[in-house]
């Protein structure tokens, strides 16, 4: 079953120490994304997903100007965040994603830790399914070196990077969400 993005209902949440006790957080759009997932034979599915990099938001426009510049993910020359997968792992009622990170024109192999948390019915008949995804980064191995030594010992930034992924999605071939559904 082919599965397409519900913009209204999906995200992507990412969190970093700063100055080594507090965790930011920051949102971003997802583009788009392409889900084949069939319950019955999860391992032949595949996730394709893209995330506008321009779009960071932690609350602060200083520092979300600084995240979109080329000390972090170079928004204007990298416009798109991918994920592309190269293999499902079932896990009991979870699944190992293995795939392809591209951030800045770099990519690397991740792997997700994902769950179905659903599949319903929507108000006009069809069907509409949730997915959830975690992972942990390296942020130095896509280039994002940008930091700062404190001193008192450490870093601005931490090196590594929490990613929480949420989908919503149709049935290819359904309406995205109206107006009145995006509540």
């Amino acid at each position: 079953m082919t599965w397409k993005l519900d913009p209204a209902h999906s995200s992507v949440i990412v969190s970093a120490r700063h100055m080594m006790v507090t965790t930011v957080h920051g949102r971003l759009q997802v583009a788009d994304a392409t889900i084949d997932f069939d319950p019955q034979h999860p391992e032949g599915g595949s996730v394709a997903v893209r995330i506008d990099a321009g779009s960071i938001d932690t609350g602060v426009e200083q520092r979300d100007a600084h995240l979109r510049s080329p000390d972090f993910l170079d928004a204007e020359q990298h416009p798109h965040i991918t994920f592309r997968s190269t293999r499902i792992e079932p896990r009991g009622d979870r699944y190992l994603i293995h795939g392809d990170l591209t951030i800045r024109g770099v990519t690397r192999p991740v792997a997700l830790d994902a769950e179905v948390a659903g599949v319903v019915a929507d108000m006009r008949g069809g069907q509409r399914a949730a997915f959830g995804a975690r992972t942990r980064i390296d942020r130095e191995a896509w280039g994002l070196n940008w930091n700062v030594a404190l001193e008192a010992g450490g870093w601005l930034v931490g090196r590594e990077f929490g990613v929480e992924i949420e989908l919503a999605a149709l049935r290819a071939g359904e309406r995205t969400s109206t107006a009145e559904e995006a509540a």
